[in-house]
């Protein structure tokens, strides 16, 4: 059954978690210099494929016993705080444009060049892992999924239409310490569940 409220909190996180990654910088990039629907279809494809992944292994973790389930979700979520902090504090690399795409590129062309940089970009990336430990949370893969994967496709539509807007009005580094914040504060509510079971 689905849970909106799993699905809106699972949204917050994975919003605020993807904001300052690489891949929406990537997208960014391809979408100053193809049509907007062709971008964004190719990474669209590309996050439900890391959606479905990090849900079924997370779904996978929720079958063992559900203390130590806590605690190891408690310390995954430790250590996603710290990899947001330390990203907050400065250390963003440049992504390369890609410029081996023609510019009359057609649909097939740019819809996969768009699903294979993601496909690549998200593999093991911290909003595939904070997903996976969510499901486990949870254990409700349908909210855990529909609210992960609207989050990866508004943080790509903001990329796309307001990018650069939105770092204009918001630095990144205070969305992406609130973000360390709100799981170091998922971290303790996991040990309190592990310990108390």
């Amino acid at each position: 059954m689905f849970d909106f409220v799993v699905a809106a909190t699972v949204f917050g996180l994975i919003f605020v978690a993807e904001l300052p990654d690489k891949t929406a910088v990537a997208t960014l990039v391809l979408a100053t210099k193809y049509p907007a629907r062709w971008v964004f279809s190719g990474i669209a494809a590309a996050f439900a494929v890391h959606v479905v992944v990090a849900v079924a292994a997370g779904s996978l973790i929720a079958l063992l016993p559900r203390r130590p389930v806590e605690a190891v979700v408690g310390v995954l979520f430790l250590v996603g705080a710290v990899l947001l902090w330390r990203e907050a504090s400065g250390n963003e690399e440049e992504e390369d444009e890609p410029d081996d795409i023609p510019e009359d590129a057609g649909f097939w062309k740019i819809a996969g060049v768009g699903f294979g940089v993601i496909l690549l970009a998200e593999l093991g990336d911290l909003t595939q892992i904070l997903t996976a430990n969510l499901a486990a949370k949870y254990s409700d893969p349908l909210s855990v999924g529909v609210g992960a994967l609207l989050a990866l496709w508004s943080v790509a539509l903001v990329a796309i239409f307001g990018g650069k807007t939105l770092l204009r009005v918001l630095p990144i580094a205070w969305i992406v310490r609130v973000a360390a914040v709100v799981m170091v504060a998922l971290a303790v509510y996991s040990f309190v569940t592990a310990i108390r079971g």
